[in-house]
């Protein structure tokens, strides 16, 4: 019989269970890792251990996923220890997973000769596995390791090849609270480094990230860096389906439109967000009352919160300490919302490394010399951020008074940087009670409680200036949001590296489709030695060129592509890299499916030029590309109406699209897809919003540009029947509608040949 699985609760959970499946050769800790889990959890782990299932004894796969679904019932995170070393083992422990449950993999790949000394060398072992059989074992197990991939269903890979891992993964699974998650996709150190997020393009570990410049006017430098691409491990037996969001176009719907993580360093957190981490200022070193400074954290958190967009604030402590407890406790009661300030035990400087948590910006409680030292979270940022930090902070400052911050760009010099994709530290200074420190206030809380107010007040404000200094890198642009103003600074900089690293795209691209004269001004942006540039050089060469690839055909807005919005642009500049994902690769096109497909065949034919992002920036010029695509997409017409002659197809353009890089969509008019969620879906191909590639074709001819009609409007419309118009009230009804339909087209589709038939069809068409 069958065992269900599924696993069910009569509470309503405000957070998930966590399935954690070990992957590991027998001596490579798996146990021991559970243990240390276990004793500094803050929420119930039950370990599932197949040589101990049957009270103390061993039995079978088949018990072990029976008590698993258990514990899940109970409201418990599970620990599947066993080997686990290939895809079959893993699958029914994979299947444990759920609305309310992730299933997790922790890889402890350590090297094969510990593990079999380890093994070797043990007594009593659980499963009998010790003594000199252990190493033919180990041996026998390890030949046959086949390492865990996202495809497989798991939400978060995490690989362990040393002792240091394994303990910050120990101290990631150690500290969740019982509302705790953590974000999705692959960390540690792994060689392998393909380090993607869940749902989003397999792309190679590019790192690019810049340095913004601050305020002060003494601080005009703009610095890049640039960090090699690590090629994926040839002993990988297949490349990982890419479960990328590729397509994913007005999605709309949080399991799908998932934002690009690991994409650059130093760019923003993992989901998207700008990030700030910071300790506690004053109660370590400086001895300040606990109660009242948890006080005045959640006071200021939330004060700032309410200022400013959206952004993320993680305050950070070693390990779980009464300070984490009192401002968490504090905040929930406030009902601050955890998605915007969270707590997180570790390491403040190997957040993103051991932990998945990527912070942009980092605060330092230092001390009034601003000198590395002394102790606790000092001198370990100091250390961690190596000789560059110390000599970009002597030309910020000398010294920092009680109450104080002063922010500093981190040079892309930096380990900090480079391996964390920290941008910049804040130095923040609080109020002293501890006699043997200077300025000590000897126990006068009415003034240590303003001056640590003021310290976190001058940190947030920092922290802040950083957001919005970016504004001021479009000359004239409006004023925008915290995180409008990361995507701005992000996406100015990407082109510019991304054509660097790419010189055949940068050069042989630009001249093939682009003047002389654009092509001089680009290059000139992209010059300079080792990558670095000043700010006022990087944008006077490049405010034009962003200027007119992002602004609307008749002035507006610019538009500015997101984190996740960049995947189609990586597929069309590096289709080598995505080859069991591209159908086709031509000098000007790429085609692939649509990953979220809104009909039974939706296809995408990308043009391979590069800053040729959407219709905006299409003219005369480019007439014989739009052809080509055109003509691309009604080839792969023609085969699928050869399979099935019943489809009609329609092929065009979003007027403007959710995705960076022209894309042309060849769509089956059956709609029939799961992938078709809401009204945005619909409606940005049953309206004028969509564009048919005929008609771009002869307006280009005519009059050198398209005619956009991108009023967001258009996608709120009513629901109506793409053959006989008919309002519906909902999706669902729209679809059981139109799955019956058989109106003919409206005649506007009807004329021009916007419709694509099979030739038996075209005498029944009107």
């Amino acid at each position: 019989m069958e065992v269900d699985y599924e696993i069910t609760s009569t509470e309503e959970k405000t957070g998930k269970n966590i399935v954690v499946i070990l992957v590991g050769a027998p001596g490579s800790g798996k146990s021991t890792f559970c243990e240390n889990v276990m004793s500094a959890a803050r929420c119930p782990w039950v370990r599932i251990c197949q040589d101990t299932i049957t009270n103390g004894k061993s039995g079978t796969k088949a018990q072990c996923l029976s008590s698993a679904a258990e514990a899940l019932k109970d409201g418990k995170n599970v620990f599947i220890d066993r080997c686990n070393l290939e895809k079959e083992q893993r699958a029914e422990f994979v299947k444990l997973g759920g609305l309310h449950v992730d299933v997790h993999a922790v890889v402890l790949d350590l090297p094969a000769k510990l593990c079999i000394s380890r093994s070797v060398a043990r007594t009593g072992h659980e499963g009998k596995l010790q003594g000199g059989k252990a190493a033919m074992v180990v041996n026998r197990m390890l030949q046959k390791k086949e390492l865990p991939k996202l495809g497989e269903g798991f939400s978060r890979i995490t690989y362990c090849q040393n002792e240091s891992d394994v303990q910050g993964a120990v101290n990631t699974y150690g500290g969740l609270g019982p509302l705790d998650t953590l974000p999705p996709g692959y960390f540690g150190e792994e060689k392998r480094d393909a380090k993607v997020q869940l749902g989003i393009m397999k792309f190679f570990k590019k790192v690019d990230a810049i340095d913004t410049a601050m305020r002060d006017k003494n601080c005009s430098q703009v610095s890049v860096s640039e960090q090699e691409t690590k090629e994926i491990d040839p002993s990988c037996k297949e490349t990982e389906k890419i479960t990328s969001s590729v397509g994913n176009e007005y999605e709309g719907n949080t399991e799908d439109q998932v934002l690009l993580e690991g994409s650059s360093v130093g760019s923003l957190s993992s989901k998207g967000v700008p990030t700030l981490a910071f300790p506690s200022i004053s109660t370590s070193d400086f001895q300040f009352n606990k109660e009242k400074a948890s006080d005045i954290i959640v006071e200021k958190v939330e004060e700032f919160l309410k200022k400013v967009g959206n952004v993320r604030l993680v305050l950070v402590d070693l390990h779980e300490s009464n300070i984490l407890s009192l401002v968490r406790s504090k905040a929930e009661q406030k009902n601050i919302d955890s998605k915007r300030f969270s707590t997180s035990v570790g390491d403040i400087t190997r957040l993103y490394t051991r932990g998945g948590l990527r912070c942009n910006v980092i605060a330092n409680a230092a001390n009034w010399r601003l000198k590395p030292g002394g102790g606790g979270v000092n001198a370990t940022i100091f250390s961690a951020a190596g000789p560059a930090l110390e000599a970009a902070t002597k030309e910020r400052a000398g010294s920092l008074s009680p109450g104080k911050a002063v922010v500093v760009p981190l040079p892309s010099t930096s380990p900090l940087f480079k391996e964390e994709g920290v941008t910049h530290v804040i130095h923040v200074l609080g109020p002293n009670m501890n006699p043997q420190r200077p300025n000590c206030l000897k126990n006068d809380y009415d003034k240590g409680c303003r001056i640590l107010g003021e310290a976190y007040s001058s940190l947030f404000e920092g922290f802040a200036s950083i957001l919005s200094i970016q504004t001021k890198l479009w000359k004239g642009s409006e004023e925008v949001s915290g995180s409008r103003s990361s995507e701005l600074h992000e996406n100015l900089f990407e082109r510019n590296i991304t054509n660097k690293r790419e010189g055949r795209y940068a050069s042989d691209r630009i001249k093939k489709y682009k003047g002389p004269q654009e092509e001089s001004g680009i290059q000139h942006a992209i010059s300079g030695s080792n990558g670095k540039e000043s700010l006022s050089a990087m944008t006077d060469s490049m405010e034009g060129k962003v200027q007119s690839k992002n602004e609307k055909v008749d002035g507006g807005k610019r538009k500015v592509w997101s984190a996740w919005a960049q995947a189609l642009y990586h597929i069309a500049m590096h289709p080598e890299k995505h080859k069991n994902e591209v159908l086709e690769i031509s000098d000007d096109i790429v085609v692939l499916n649509d990953h979220y497909p809104k009909a039974q065949k939706h296809l995408l034919v990308l043009a391979r030029m590069d800053g040729f992002d959407s219709l905006v920036n299409v003219g005369a010029e480019h007439l014989q590309l739009l052809k080509t695509m055109q003509a691309v997409g009604l080839k792969w017409v023609q085969s699928f109406l050869s399979d099935d002659a019943s489809l009609v197809f329609r092929l065009g353009y979003h007027s403007a699209p959710s995705m960076r890089q022209l894309h042309l969509h060849v769509i089956s008019l059956d709609f029939n897809s799961n992938h078709l969620k809401n009204k945005k879906h619909w409606n940005s191909f049953n309206t004028a919003f969509f564009r048919d590639s005929i008609d771009v074709i002869e307006e280009i001819e005519k009059y050198g540009k398209a005619t956009l009609h991108d009023d967001e409007k258009l996608l709120s419309m009513e629901l109506r029947c793409h053959r006989c118009r008919s309002a519906h009230p909902n999706i669902p009804r729209l679809k059981s509608h139109i799955s019956n339909c058989q109106a003919p087209f409206p005649a506007t589709l009807l004329q021009n040949d916007r419709l694509v038939l099979a030739p038996s069809q075209v005498h029944n068409k009107a």
